[in-house]
């Protein structure tokens, strides 16, 4: 029998935030964004979430929701040394780990034989030694299979743990909400609310052909995870897929000479940043986000990189613009292939996940 922990960091950089800094301990904080309002949150902390602000949420409306939101500009390098130190407790317990970001990660721990192999106690005792040595606390979801692993670190958040053993794993997927499902965004899920599917209940009643005709190969995962399947084993060696750079502006720009000064001044640090990865390339993209929040992404495949392409696909991203300002640019690359185990991304505007 399989026996996975997933591990999911309280409000992780907010946490170290209030961690090392007492001011911040009882006062909605949010890490990310900027003073000018025009940047992006990358978390906070539970007092903020009372008000409604979220993680990729613009600091402008966070601060409509919450006008005594406290911003950190948070600090990435310390958020990588204390993930790495984490990291180092999960291999006491098993070398089957797959990070998921710097602050969640999945554990298989059928064959570790601490507590007599109860993977309910060797979460705890993770949980007590994360806290005991870096003063933050984690939730824990424990179950047979990944999905509903993930699902249960969520149900008893903060500092909290939820073991979902084999004769209950029945009982606890059919009452999901499909929005539950790792996977499952707001499109998809209102596609699936517009034919009255809800609930994993609902899917269980829905013939299986129709639901791969809508919604192609991502059905058959649907429908898996409603009947509470998933026998996918923990990536131990993803590879990095993308690598790329972009940058929120203080003030909307509008002309393509003012975009094509974007590139000169971003292109520099993608190359550095590409030349870390060890990769060869497949493909170079650009991105552009709107003064109205919407974004659009201009992708084609290539194998070597070049700074005038990119131009090039800027002018087909701005035929998208209409009347609108630009608030961010951003260049990224397509990696064929990665020695490296985790995808990296960089952004100016706010500290990232």
């Amino acid at each position: 029998m399989r026996k996975i922990i997933h591990i999911d960091m309280d409000c992780y950089y907010a946490a170290v935030e209030m961690r090392d800094n007492p001011e911040y301990q009882n006062v909605p904080l949010a890490i990310g964004g900027s003073s000018d309002r025009r940047g992006v949150i990358s978390t906070c902390n539970y007092q903020a979430r009372k008000y409604g602000v979220r993680s990729a949420m613009a600091t402008a409306h966070a601060l409509k929701l919450c006008p005594d939101l406290v911003l950190a500009p948070g600090r990435m390098a310390l958020y990588s040394e204390i993930s790495l130190q984490i990291r180092e407790i999960f291999r006491r317990y098993t070398d089957k780990i797959e990070p998921l970001s710097l602050d969640e990660a999945y554990l298989d721990v059928s064959e570790c034989t601490l507590f007599s192999g109860s993977a309910t106690l060797i979460a705890e005792d993770i949980r007590q030694a994360i806290f005991a040595e870096t003063q933050l606390t984690a939730s824990a979801g424990v179950a047979p299979c990944k999905f509903v692993a993930k699902i249960a670190s969520d149900e008893n958040k903060p500092n909290g743990i939820c073991v979902i053993t084999p004769d209950k794993l029945d009982d606890f997927v059919i009452g999901l909400p499909l929005g539950k499902i790792p996977g499952v965004g707001k499109i998809t899920l209102a596609k699936l609310n517009d034919i009255g599917l809800y609930s994993c209940a609902d899917v269980r009643q829905f013939p299986f052909e129709d639901l791969i005709k809508r919604f192609g190969k991502f059905g058959s995962i649907i429908w898996d995870r409603s009947h509470g399947l998933d026998d996918r084993n923990l990536s131990l060696g993803r590879q990095r897929k993308s690598v790329g750079v972009e940058r929120t502006l203080p003030e909307d720009i509008h002309s393509e000479q003012d975009c094509i000064k974007m590139i000169d001044s971003l292109f520099p640090m993608l190359e550095k940043r590409l030349a870390k990865s060890q990769s060869k390339i497949q493909s170079q993209g650009i991105k552009l986000k709107f003064s109205d929040f919407q974004q659009t992404t201009v992708e084609h495949k290539c194998q070597v990189l070049d700074k005038e392409y990119f131009f090039k696909l800027l002018t087909e991203g701005l035929s998208r613009k209409a009347n609108r300002g630009i608030r961010l640019v951003g260049l990224h690359v397509g990696l064929a292939d990665s020695t490296q185990s985790t995808q990296l991304a960089f952004s100016f505007s706010s500290t990232e996940d």
